[in-house]
């Protein structure tokens, strides 16, 4: 008995990592993962060096095409940002549902 409870501490602070740091970042993972195999032609995105752009081609490889002001440029799917790509179009819908 008193091996398990010197033990208890170690377990609970295993359980308290699992539970605030590895299950979020499991689940953002999962959340990004799906976000690029959702994306499609004529979204625009943000990539993660902050890049603004229209998505013009997609390919099976992982990687598109993306229109920037500069011309065209092509990206992994990953490099595109989840979190600012949707805040771009959040923005952008809100400024179009206010007029």
């Amino acid at each position: 008995m008193e091996s398990l409870q010197s033990f208890a501490p170690l377990i609970l602070m295993f359980l308290v990592v699992y539970l605030f740091m590895i299950r979020p970042q499991m689940k953002r993972s999962k959340n990004e993962k799906k976000f690029a195999q959702d994306l499609k032609r004529g979204d625009r995105v943000v990539t993660k060096s902050g890049m603004h752009g229209k998505i013009l081609d997609l390919y099976d490889d992982g990687t598109c095409i993306i229109e920037t002001g500069a011309g065209k440029v092509k990206f992994e799917r990953s490099a595109i940002s989840m979190e600012l790509s949707q805040k771009l179009n959040e923005a952008k819908n809100s400024t179009i549902q206010k007029k």
